[in-house]
């Protein structure tokens, strides 16, 4: 039941991290507060579809 997914800086749309998500109890999309390397600061990440 648990699915890997890629998590996207929503600045500068860079795909930074993979992380896995139960879609039964989470079936909405992840948002994340995750350090970005490209803006050089931390920034919300979120779910790619």
């Amino acid at each position: 039941m648990r699915v890997s997914i890629q998590l996207r800086c929503t600045e500068c749309n860079e795909e930074n991290y993979l992380s896995s998500k139960n879609k039964k109890n989470n079936p909405e999309r992840i948002e994340k507060m995750k350090f970005c390397p490209r803006c050089n600061k931390q920034t919300l990440h979120r779910e790619k579809r």
